[in-house]
């Protein structure tokens, strides 16, 4: 299956939901999303937890919306669409937070990127929606997408090489999701993702490496990689086959993007494949290298 392609063009289109900021600039955010999911032939719905004003350069501004409209806007589609997947993004706030954990029974696979740390290193959230992340939305996700600065986050400890990036996997999925690190030093010529997913009986860790792509297009890929994992998962396809075809979506989508100038800072990636690289970009899958038990320290 591509990842380009609907699943049937004749049939109607799985249903998958972004639970996030807008982003102006169309990098990230809740346009990216929604492109993500166009790109994998899934329809795309939408509950608006921020707005910003921000382009390539930086944000110059948030606008929160209130917690219950959040939810109203989710309670609205949910009542109304067959959603297969939900993503959440930037929340911005506890309240928010704590909302969309209030009505996560509703949400069927849930893929939580923890927005906590801009690529500046500068915190975007405050110690009490850091608390609700941890305490309240990230035990019912199905799974949670952190980059290693949000995972230090979440632990609350430094994460300075990949033993400690694994054990981290481990510890986070031992919390209930299944676990998806991202942006992991593999060296000068490859970057690092640890997934760990549970199992019937424990918990495997996985890890993974891809070559690293010379562009300063990357804004939106975190957005963009749970977005598609939302995708596939939407269609119908297994947590880890699901991982594995996201992980390659934003590998060609880096590689297509990396030349455009759409603006002074860090552009988008190509989710739509207008430049497509002409070699294949799957990826090697992951290595399982270690067994948790549920129960057990990693």
């Amino acid at each position: 299956m591509s990842p380009l392609s609907p699943p049937d063009p004749a049939a109607t289109p799985p249903v998958a939901m972004t639970i996030a900021g807008s982003d102006s600039s169309g990098g990230a955010g809740i346009q990216a999303d929604l492109r993500t999911f166009a790109a994998h032939g899934v329809h795309g719905t939408s509950a608006i937890a921020a707005l910003t004003a921000q382009n390539t350069v930086g944000v110059q501004g948030v606008h929160g919306v209130p917690a219950d409209f959040v939810v109203a806007q989710i309670e609205s589609i949910v009542a109304d669409a067959d959603v297969g997947a939900v993503k959440t993004g930037m929340l911005g706030t506890a309240a928010t937070v704590v909302a969309v954990a209030d009505v996560a029974d509703r949400l069927r696979n849930l893929v939580v990127d923890p927005v906590m740390v801009a690529s500046t290193g500068a915190r975007l959230l405050d110690a009490g929606a850091e608390r609700a992340y941890r305490e309240r939305l990230l035990p019912l996700a199905t799974l949670i997408t952190p980059n290693v600065e949000e995972a230090e986050v979440l632990l609350g400890d430094r994460l300075p090489d990949r033993d400690a990036v694994v054990d981290a996997a481990g510890a986070l999925a031992r919390t209930g999701p299944s676990v998806l690190i991202t942006g992991g030093d593999g060296g000068a010529q490859s970057v690092l993702d640890v997934m760990a997913i549970h199992t019937a009986d424990h918990i495997v860790v996985s890890v993974a490496e891809a070559p690293r792509v010379d562009t300063a297009n990357d804004h939106g890929s975190g957005c963009s990689l749970s977005s598609s994992i939302a995708a596939r998962l939407a269609r119908g396809e297994r947590l880890e086959d699901a991982s594995a075809g996201a992980r390659a979506f934003v590998h060609r989508g880096l590689r297509g993007g990396a030349g455009w100038r759409l603006g002074a800072g860090h552009g988008p990636i190509d989710h739509l494949g207008w430049n497509a690289p002409a070699e294949p970009s799957d990826l090697s899958p992951p290595i399982p290298i270690r067994t948790v038990d549920r129960g057990d320290a990693p």
